[in-house]
């Protein structure tokens, strides 16, 4: 009886970033394990919410979909995952609704690719454009009595900009535009095919914004204006949320529709489990050590991402392995590190190194240990360069009248003090590291894209690429998404088919100015790029990474 009146719409709640595909949950005891549990309507995977559609595409009950968007935060890759999902599923002749209270321009690219556009009477519509903020801190440094002393290799590695210099430079400013102009007019695409209008007509949206809800409707940015109490009634022309009449009306999150499914799909435990794929992350700004997270956020330890890569090495069932790089570099050593855990492994297994978001500098290091390099189009790759130095805080130590002397045993005992800047002799050893540091970068690129060193050193000196761009110049094999790494990585292995994906280590890692800042007395040496770093989000809601 319940399957005679399964609803005609269901209802999805699309949300921050969901990942391509969900993890195992661990069983928990007690009253706090289902705490954490989403809505019944939340997308938790892309992977799932293709599952569903395709369940959904072949009930001939069901009209279509309602998608309900709210804060979503996903990189450009899987906004072009669910733009597809959502396109197959009308394809097949099924309505796909979106409503959303706010969107900005990441939200309202996705509902463009639905039949129909509402937002709520109190909604905002925040279609702008994009935007990229650049900082120069040099002279503030040194009004509070910081000056900051810095080496680099690379024309185009701009990080050292950020505290020597008291403007924004012209490399700084023509990268950033570059980028732009690539996501700008990717905008303007996008909107004129779903909103079927001309180009022209979208710059000229775009230039008018940000729209009230009201305003949006009567320009034709979205196709009405609706209550959310009223949705039900707008999809069916009739009934209620959650009532259902005799042809099967109603609206339903998926748990509703499969409670009242005649024969509803069932996951049966398997006699053999499947073959596995490992993924290992490198997210955030690389460090020595095991990283670890604070008040100051989160980095990727040398350590932590090393012992990820020795558990997926050693698994059996781990027939490939997909490092997901998602870092702006850091640490010079670390990166070199776990760029040779990475060719260790890659000695046993497949590895194929994947970016969605930003693998520059030390982050593009790691990836070279990988067999293949895939990165979506939009991802931010490169950034092949060297800069090291430190701060002299002993301007603001004398302003705040603390004193500090320095008592040395050796010439070069003091180059890392932020006591004073550096002598001559520690400049020269200074640039002659970073020459070394960079000429070692050249040499591990060179040897993993098959080029010279001549050749890549035309690509490098910290130039960073779009995923497109870095196709073009030979920096990455593919630019494709992240199952289609997946399936080439299994590929590779000889193992067709269905596999198990199963994360070893990493997490959401965060680069910290705060803490770069903290342990700038140190003089390291990084490969580290703050262009990749101030392009991710946009103003599309995205934090810094």
């Amino acid at each position: 009886m319940g399957a005679r009146h399964r609803p005609a719409y269901v209802r999805f709640r699309l949300t921050g970033d969901p990942p391509y595909r969900a993890q195992p949950r661990r069983r928990s005891l007690g009253l706090l394990g289902g705490q954490n549990r989403p809505e019944p309507a939340t997308v938790t995977s892309l992977e799932g919410f293709r599952e569903t559609l395709e369940l959904l595409a072949k009930d001939p009950k069901v009209k279509g979909i309602l998608l309900e968007l709210e804060d979503l935060a996903v990189p450009p890759a899987k906004r072009d995952v669910l733009v597809k999902l959502l396109e197959g599923f009308r394809g097949a002749g099924k309505r796909v609704v979106a409503w959303a209270v706010g969107v900005d321009n990441l939200g309202y690219q996705v509902m463009c690719a639905a039949d129909e556009a509402l937002l709520s009477p109190a909604g905002r519509l925040e279609l702008v454009g994009y935007a990229a903020e650049a900082m120069a801190l040099g002279e503030g440094l040194g009004r509070i009595g910081v000056q900051a002393h810095f080496f680099r290799r690379g024309e185009y590695k701009t990080m050292p900009e950020l505290f020597t210099l008291p403007h924004v430079s012209n490399i700084q400013r023509e990268v950033l535009e570059s980028f732009l102009d690539e996501r700008y007019a990717e905008l303007v695409d996008t909107l004129a095919k779903g909103r079927r209008r001309t180009p022209e007509e979208v710059r000229a949206w775009i230039d008018g914004g940000p729209y009230s809800a009201r305003r949006a409707a009567a320009e034709g940015l979205i196709d009405g204006v609706c209550d959310e109490a009223a949705l039900p009634e707008r999809l069916n022309g009739k009934g209620s949320e959650g009532e259902a009449d005799e042809e099967g009306e109603g609206l339903e999150p998926i748990p509703m529709y499969l409670a009242r499914l005649p024969w509803p799909p069932v996951r049966w435990r398997r006699l053999r489990p499947l073959p596995r794929l490992a993924v290992v992350p490198v997210s955030g700004m690389i460090v020595t050590g095991k990283g670890g997270s604070g008040v100051t956020g989160q980095m990727a330890g040398s350590e932590a991402v090393v012992k990820a890569l020795r558990a997926a090495g050693r698994n059996r069932r781990a027939k490939a392995v997909v490092l997901y790089v998602s870092s702006s570099g850091g640490s010079a050593v670390a990166s070199e590190i776990i760029l040779e855990a990475v060719q260790r492994v890659a000695k046993k297994k497949p590895v194929i190194a994947f970016v969605d978001r930003v693998a520059a500098s030390g982050g593009y290091m790691a990836a070279l240990g990988a067999k293949e390099i895939w990165a979506t189009p939009h991802a931010i790759v490169g950034s092949i360069g060297v800069f090291a130095g430190k701060f002299d805080t002993s301007g603001l130590m004398e302003k705040v009248g603390v004193h500090r002397t320095l008592i040395t045993r050796g010439e070069n005992a003091g180059i890392y003090s932020s006591t004073r800047g550096f002598t001559e002799h520690e400049r020269a050893l200074m640039e002659a590291e970073v020459e070394e540091t960079y000429q070692a970068f050249l040499e591990h690129v060179a040897k993993a894209r098959g080029r010279t060193k001549e050749e890549i050193h035309a690509l490098g000196e910290g130039r960073v690429y779009s995923g497109t761009r870095a196709l073009a110049v030979g920096l990455v094999d593919r630019t494709e998404g992240f199952e289609e790494a997946c399936r080439r990585a299994m590929e590779l292995a000889k193992v067709p088919g269905r596999f198990d994906l199963q994360v070893y280590g990493g997490g959401d890692r965060r680069f910290s100015l705060l803490k770069l800042l903290l342990g700038g007395s140190h003089a390291g040496t990084y490969a580290f790029c703050p262009t990749a770093w101030s392009l991710q989000g946009f103003g599309e809601g995205e934090r810094f990474e």
